[in-house]
């Protein structure tokens, strides 16, 4: 643990997981603040796991999540209030201590001298100084000459998205300077979690660290976004540090909002709580279809958009399919509770899945969207929002529980000059431009383009932000364009998938000759894609910019 001491009385560190508990209660700290919102990041500890592991040792915690950038008054003064009641002297933490520093500082902007501690510059928040900034700074004080870092390129999201754009870019020219921002110590290979939770794959074969996978000569700055200031061309980091562009690409991906459904996030991982859709629980699913023998299982879709519109569903497939081989099919009882009105987007797809909901005896229950979770008592409570009827409620029993999260853009994306009216980064579908600001590139999940959210619609999007940016460096219009691609591999079953390959309007896109992969039929070919070949395929090719089968297609002149 990196434990910066601001007095004697409190102390801030980076996020700290329930094995560094008892080092904390060793080091003297009586209570403990988690100023960090639960799923920040996919292997984050929850706060309940660090409350748990503080309370054996009689340590006292509180939870006062502060999105990142967004600091309030009222949160400083919540956070002063914590501070004068709980015993001390007292760790507060958040991903990397300057939350935590930063409203330790307001909560004593009244009572200590301005100079050192904050300095307030305009309404949208506050320019740091003094112990803050040197937290920020890993304890050092900077240089108050120093110039902004600036970069040819700079590129918010180091995902699927952002690093294989980069290695895109410096296909086209080596020269150029780029910085990837992205606080992540982790990369997830995260199509493959489906197959984590059906015991295909390892969670270990889905992750590499992020400095492995940063292609050579790119600045990686491993911080937060707090805020965007487009007409400056700037990005401000958490910790008030700022980065100049001369071009921008955002990609940061979209959030996991597992507060979205009340009482969710205090059973996750227990209870029969299982979801696919993080890296630490996707075992757990896996763990759960083995030891079920008989009852209800549930699987919930929440309203779109989602990343992998078909991730729900497959992990129904492949629990129904071990239960079918196991021969247990006749003492399950499988309930699809879906917040929309079809089972996938593309109609050409849905024969084959509804011959597989056949077979594993599944129930569809449409604009079913999950509200609230009682763990303990195993019981999820849905609204149910049928067209031309008035809202209603139900309460659904489970033996296991498969949630697909609520998602929505990150808070530092909908609060920003980028977003549109629902909070996505506007752009132009085809080239990927953001529509107001001309330098501003935007692919993956966070854009608003009428597209699945797939990584296979990054590996599209990839070579035509890196050529279109190549293109705009040249004095040139838009060369290529984005058809809408995208793809998912529906695992119906252990050996075969139905591999929908789509683009804009749900229109087919296949890439290969249907006597080998037939896209609206379960095949062998598409299972053996999924399994052996697109894993390396992203690792080897996607991210370090070899455009198999990507290369983008040519603007269309009006």
């Amino acid at each position: 643990m990196q434990v910066a001491s601001i007095d004697k009385q409190i102390s801030v560190c980076p996020q700290i997981t329930p094995e560094d508990v008892p080092d904390i209660a060793q080091q003297g700290f009586r209570s403990i603040i988690c100023n960090r919102p639960d799923g920040e990041a996919a292997d984050q500890p929850t706060f309940e796991e660090i409350e748990a592991a503080a309370k054996k040792l009689g340590l006292e915690v509180r939870y006062q999540p502060i999105t990142a950038g967004k600091v309030q008054d009222e949160d400083a003064d919540a956070f002063g209030a914590h501070l004068a009641l709980l015993p001390k002297p007292v760790l507060a933490y958040c991903r990397t201590g300057t939350r935590s520093a930063t409203l330790w500082s307001l909560s004593q902007a009244d009572t200590l001298p301005v100079a050192g501690i904050l300095t307030k510059t305009n309404a949208a928040g506050y320019d740091m100084s003094g112990v803050v900034r040197r937290i920020a700074n890993g304890g050092r004080t900077p240089t108050e000459t120093a110039e902004d870092a600036r970069f040819d390129v700079v590129i918010v999201g180091g995902g699927a998205a952002g690093i294989s754009v980069a290695s895109s870019l410096l296909s086209r020219d080596s020269d150029l300077a780029i910085a990837v921002i992205d606080p992540a110590d982790v990369h997830y290979y995260q199509p493959g979690w489906t197959m984590v939770g059906g015991g295909i794959f390892s969670a270990s074969d889905t992750a590499k660290t992020m400095g492995s996978l940063i292609p050579s000569g790119v600045h990686w700055l491993k911080s937060a976004v707090a805020a965007f200031e487009p007409k400056d061309n700037a990005v401000i980091l958490d910790g008030c540090r700022v980065v100049k562009y001369d071009r921008l690409v955002v990609c940061p991906g979209l959030k996991l909002d597992w507060h979205g459904v009340e009482g969710l996030v205090d059973t996750l991982g227990k209870n029969g709580v299982t979801s696919n859709y993080r890296y630490d629980l996707a075992p757990y699913t896996w763990k759960l279809v083995q030891e079920m023998t008989s009852g209800r299982a549930v699987f919930t879709q929440p309203p779109m958009p989602i990343k992998c519109a078909g991730a729900p569903q497959k992990a129904m497939y492949l629990s129904g399919d071990h239960w079918t081989r196991s021969r247990r099919m006749d003492n399950i009882d499988i309930q699809f509770m879906n917040a929309g009105g079809v089972l996938f987007g593309v109609k050409d797809c849905v024969p084959a899945l509804m011959d597989y909901v056949a077979r594993y005896d599944a129930t569809l229950n449409f604009f079913h969207n999950l509200i609230s979770i009682d763990g303990p008592a195993k019981k999820a409570r849905f609204e149910i929002k049928e067209p031309g009827a008035d809202p209603l409620q139900v309460d659904v029993e489970f033996d296991m529980i498969h949630v697909t999260p609520p998602q929505t853009a990150p808070d530092f994306i909908r609060v920003s000059p980028l977003a549109d009216a629902a909070g996505w980064v506007d752009v132009d579908q085809a080239t990927l431009r953001h529509k107001t600001y001309d330098n501003i590139w935007s692919l993956g999940d966070v854009m608003n383009a009428p597209n699945a959210k797939t990584a296979a619609a990054a590996r599209k999007q990839a070579p035509v932000v890196a050529q279109n940016i190549i293109s705009d460096i040249n004095g040139h219009s838009a060369t290529a364009q984005y058809d809408g691609y995208g793809s998912c591999p529906l695992t119906v079953e252990r050996g075969k998938i139905v591999l929908a390959e789509f683009g804009y309007g749900g229109t087919l896109l296949p890439s290969f000759p249907r006597w080998l992969v037939d896209g609206t039929k379960p095949t062998r070919a598409a299972w053996l894609l999924k399994e052996r070949i697109l894993p390396p395929v992203y690792w080897r090719a996607m991210l370090r910019g070899k455009e198999w089968m990507a290369k983008p297609e040519k603007v269309t002149a009006a």
